[in-house]
């Protein structure tokens, strides 16, 4: 009897009935949808509860006050465990202009409509959507690996503005992970670069609760987790009762009083505790409860089985008086310390004010060089390099590195002040530098830097193309977030030559350009690759992949051909027929172009009527022609069927330019490794290929 009154008691606590409350709305909100996964919410309850009460530094009316805390639901399928925080906690909304609105970001309303058409609770987190939520998840892993990308901007952010009696940066990021999340490539890739750097700010904590999809994780994974972290350079800690408050408490004091290691507490959980039934059953994992269930955890919780949806009387005031009141006086104190530190600090502050809103400094990019015309011209590369450090010393925040790629992607900051490299390279124990090393781990980099562009670095990440797939998870979920990430990404195409087909990519333009919401840029020459760079910078809601090649370009002479500047249209006319309308349209992208080029003055030459466009982007192209639906007549005219479009990748989409007639030199194999001259002309890439199509094109409409 006196177990059963102590538990009563229990029931009756701020504390629990905040839990319970967490629990049954997870509950309810899954029952409902008939769609869901309950148990994971249902037994971290506790944890969540602990985290946001008693640590979390965030203001629920100001959620993108900049020295929050971030917390991070990796595990995105329990998404009803940060919808009923959020709820509870009264997080406001924001809108896409940065104003903060008195409307719940997340309503009881929104919570009955949980998993349904346009409601603001999907069925995974989603960043944009659901104010609150910091960043998309649901792919496991993902999450933990954008964790590591904020942890490292606050770092950065930290080393760079803060001054001797103002530190406007020190936060935590906290993010929950389960089994899943531990068996993805993408969390140990994350977690080794995490424990190198020694991010003292970052705290996972793992749900072991033993259970996944098929059923109990013994079928597929019996590691050491503790071990392997250990072994990562990680302080690690165990909490053996996801009940135990005091136990879960200690857990995270473990990580705030660690300062040479980022943290991970193992929390050993019964999916779906406290539910008859369902406790550990992999059942609980990925489908409703069941009313039966429900109503008979809600008993043991104290609670009326008949009510749906139930917010315990107190619970909104509970959060508000922890989190709520704590929360609003920290970005109080911040605020002010703000106003101080722009007197102090006036053009840090500037700066900090404008990466803030994503915007640019005026003259961001007064030194963008313009290259002279040079028949050997020189790599894409080395062109976007040059753009890069002529950008970087006036946009601090533009800061990324590569996949142990820069010297061939050539993207390391290298602008010197005072006759010395500037940017430095970011490490442990200097936080400061510019040049990132993600090491070999594509797809980790890809995450990392989706976390550092939420915390509104203007970041990039480089590697080679045919290493996009490595990586192409992270760039999904930086699509979907519509975040400005930067991609650049050399050795574009079978110009890579004697490394062969595992190194040359074929179908990684068509796959990119497939992605929505994605831009995705491949220049002919020097000059259009300092356009892209003018046109992606501005860009605030989505990712832009900078396509470049390992080989020279030639520079063209813009005083005789149209100038680079028309990359801003996508594609546009680069040389033409002298008069009236031409007999063919040879199209390229990239190198491909200067070969278009080369073929259109020799058909001049024998007096064919010939025009070339250069398409660096089909992205801008179709929002151009969207706004200006005239001009693709103008540029592609219905009534010039003969066309000819140069790419080195697979032919696919291509169509959409040539039409059902025409002919498209392309791709249709893995390539092959070979010097780059022997694989033009294998593969059909030379001057006297494109003539021989176009006048094949010219001969075939003559017919028609």
């Amino acid at each position: 009897m006196a177990a059963e009154i102590s538990h009563a008691d229990r029931n009756k606590t701020p504390a629990q009935k905040s839990i319970n409350s967490i629990r049954t709305l997870a509950m309810d909100a899954v029952q409902k949808a008939n769609s869901g996964h309950p148990g994971t919410p249902v037994s971290l309850a506790p944890l969540a509860y602990t985290i946001w009460q008693k640590f979390l530094n965030y203001d629920p009316a100001n959620p993108i006050w900049p020295n929050r805390d971030r917390f991070v639901l990796s595990a995105g399928h329990a998404s009803m465990l940060i919808y009923s925080m959020i709820h509870l906690s009264g997080i406001k909304s924001v809108d896409s202009n940065y104003n903060i609105s008195n409307e719940p970001a997340v309503s009881l309303d929104a919570i009955k409509t949980f998993r349904q058409l346009d409601s603001k609770t999907p069925g995974h987190p989603e960043y944009h959507w659901t104010s609150g939520v910091e960043t998309t998840t649901g792919p496991l892993g993902q999450g933990l690996a954008t964790s590591v990308g904020m942890a490292m901007a606050e770092r950065w952010l930290a080393a760079y503005f803060n001054r001797p009696g103002f530190e406007l940066f020190k936060y935590n990021v906290y993010s929950v992970c389960g089994d899943g999340c531990m068996m993805e490539g993408i969390s140990n890739e994350a977690a080794s670069l995490a424990g190198h750097l020694k991010l003292s700010n970052l705290c996972w904590i793992y749900d072991n609760n033993r259970i996944t999809i098929e059923g109990h994780t013994s079928l597929a994974f019996s590691e050491d987790v503790a071990t392997r972290f250990i072994g990562l350079g990680w302080n690690v800690t165990r909490v053996g009762d996801a009940n135990d408050l005091d136990m879960i408490e200690r857990g995270i004091n473990s990580f705030l009083h660690n300062n040479d290691k980022p943290t991970l507490i193992i929390i050993d959980s019964l999916i779906a505790w406290g539910v008859p039934g369902k406790e550990d059953h992999h059942s609980a994992h990925g489908e409703p409860l069941g009313d039966a269930a429900i109503k008979a955890a809600k008993i043991n919780y104290g609670l009326d089985p008949d009510k749906t949806f139930d917010v315990q009387d107190g619970v909104y005031q509970h959060f508000q008086d922890l989190l709520g009141k704590r929360g609003a006086e920290a970005s109080a104190s911040w605020n002010k310390l703000f106003q101080d530190y722009k007197k102090a600090y006036p053009e840090l502050a500037k700066q900090l004010e404008l990466m803030e809103k994503r915007q640019l400094p005026e003259g961001w990019d007064k030194d963008i060089p313009t290259f002279p015309a040079d028949p050997k011209g020189k790599a894409g590369r080395n062109a976007s390099a040059e753009v890069l450090n002529a950008i970087a010393p006036h946009v601090p925040w533009l800061l990324g590195g590569a996949a142990d790629l820069a010297p061939s992607t050539k993207t390391r900051l290298t602008y010197k002040k005072d006759g010395k490299e500037a940017a430095g390279d970011f490490e442990a124990g200097n936080y400061i530098g510019r040049n990132f090393h993600f090491g070999i781990r594509e797809h980790a980099m890809g995450a990392i830097i989706n976390g550092m562009t939420l915390s509104k670095l203007r970041t990039y990440g480089s590697g080679f193309l045919i290493f996009s797939d490595y990586g192409r998870g992270a760039i999904r979920i930086g699509s979907i977030m519509e975040i400005p990430v930067i991609y650049i990404f050399t050795h574009d195409s079978i110009g890579v030559g004697e490394d062969g087909p595992t190194h040359q990519p074929i179908e990684h333009l068509p796959s990119l350009r497939a992605m929505p919401g994605i831009t995705t840029i491949r220049p002919c020459d020097s000059n259009e690759v300092a356009e892209a760079w003018r046109f992606l910078m501005p860009i605030r809601h989505e990712p832009v992949v900078l396509v470049l090649t390992r080989q020279d370009l030639p520079t063209l002479d813009r005083a005789k051909y149209a100038p680079a500047s028309g990359l801003a249209r996508g594609a546009y006319i680069l040389a033409d027929a002298s008069k009236g309308k031409p007999d063919v349209i040879l199209i390229g992208t990239g190198s491909e172009v200067s070969l278009c080029v080369e073929a259109h003055e020799k058909l001049v030459a024998e007096g064919i009527k010939s025009r070339v466009v250069s398409i660096p982007s089909w992205e801008i192209y179709n929002h151009y022609c969207a706004k200006n639906p005239a001009y693709h007549e103008e540029v592609f005219p219905s009534s010039v069927r003969a066309r000819v479009a140069v790419e080195m990748a697979s032919t696919f989409g291509w169509e959409r330019f040539v039409g059902l007639d025409g002919a498209v030199i392309g791709m249709h194999g893995f390539g092959a490794s070979a010097p780059l001259k022997a694989l033009q002309k294998k593969f059909g890439f030379t001057t006297d290929a494109v003539i021989a199509a176009a006048k094949d094109q010219i001969k075939k409409n003559s017919k028609a």
